[in-house]
């Protein structure tokens, strides 16, 4: 799906009860300042590690060794996980080849990977929505999760609701999180590797997802809105019967890995998506169009789980997205528009982070 979205750089490619999350209360956002990508104060020795194509959502192995991601690429119509070294050498597909993929993520010990995957629902890459209900993204009922060696042998289905399954990340026990359309809305779930011990972690309107645990497994931090019952939500619940949904509002939120203790991180507008825990398990970082939320620029921001000391990482003028770090801390990799060749390219880069 990233394909898609980085090719309109607007969102490149989700708690047991009922209760609602209360908002942070946070001082007034600062002001978005105009600068360049020498002001990337927190990001030294750049590198880019794919030239061309849509490449994204870069995420490192536990052991931080070697990175899995997504690309569309020359002979890849869409969406397929590929593995390569941290220098991106080895580039190597270890998916199917046939429909769409997304979101790999290596388990502990690197033995194993989980991705989702449309491939059963047909060889051909699923059609993309047109724009004639303006932008929105398809959440394809044909995507499940798999389980996988990181040759891509060994392919093992381990969802089989009707509806979207897919957004998989791991925890350092080896569960599973992951976004699911099975209960008629957008929410965050669980379950061990086998697919066993299914838990609903969020029940409230809204499009939760793109959930990802803390460095010791303790919390989980997503994207998401509260959406109150009127026209919105009428139209959000119209979108989703039709496999769609329209990603232009979002804020980031964290929960303790059960679900509790559900609370909003951020209030800033625009779409904030992608948050990713720093190793310390205090701070979030993330991306947003927040200081541009009528444009395409979105840039890396970090913040304290409490909504405080909000700082804008990256001032690239393009799209900088899906960012994580290394398991030490020591470096940075994320997707991003800059130094693409044509419009809309998509590309992974590492940074060394400074602290």
């Amino acid at each position: 799906m990233t394909k898609r979205l980085a090719e309109v750089a607007v969102l490149a490619g989700l708690a047991l009860g009922c209760a609602e999350p209360e908002p942070t209360q946070m001082a007034e956002p600062p002001a978005a300042s105009e600068g360049t990508e020498g002001e990337e104060v927190r990001l030294t020795n750049l590198r880019q590690l794919t030239f061309g194509g849509q490449n994204a959502e870069a995420y490192y192995a536990f052991d931080g060794s070697r990175l899995i991601f997504q690309t569309t690429r020359e002979g890849v119509p869409c969406d397929q996980i590929y593995t390569m070294e941290l220098d991106g050498t080895n580039a190597r597909m270890v998916s199917t080849g046939d429909g769409r993929t997304t979101c790999g993520y290596f388990f502990p010990g690197g033995e194993s990977i989980v991705y989702a995957s449309t491939h059963l629902g047909g060889a051909d890459c699923p059609p993309e929505p047109g724009f004639e209900m303006g932008y929105v993204w398809p959440v394809y009922d044909s995507y499940d999760i798999f389980t996988a060696n990181p040759d891509g042998s060994g392919l093992t289905r381990i969802t089989e609701t009707d509806g979207y399954d897919a957004e998989a990340t791991v925890g350092p026990d080896g569960r599973i999180v992951f976004t699911s359309l099975r209960d008629g809305d957008m929410e965050i779930y669980s379950m061990n590797q086998d697919g066993s011990d299914v838990q609903r972690l969020t029940n409230s309107p809204g499009p939760d997802g793109g959930p990802f645990f803390s460095a010791d497994g303790s919390k989980i931090v997503f994207r998401g809105r509260r959406i109150e019952p009127g026209p919105e939500l009428d139209d959000f619940q119209r979108l989703l019967r039709e496999g769609l949904w329209r990603p232009t509002s979002l804020e980031i939120f964290a929960m303790d890995a059960d679900g509790s203790n559900l609370r909003q991180v951020t209030n800033l507008g625009g779409a904030s998506f992608g948050p990713f825990w720093h190793p310390d398990g205090e701070r979030i970082i993330f991306s947003s169009n927040w200081h541009n939320p009528e444009g395409r620029n979105f840039d890396l921001f970090i913040i304290n789980e409490d909504g405080s000391g909000l700082e804008r990482i990256t001032f690239n003028e393009t799209f900088d997205g899906f960012p994580m770090f290394s398991p030490d801390g020591a470096n940075l990799v994320f997707a991003s528009n800059r130094e693409g060749q044509v419009e809309g390219e998509t590309n992974v880069f590492i940074a060394d982070w400074v602290d």
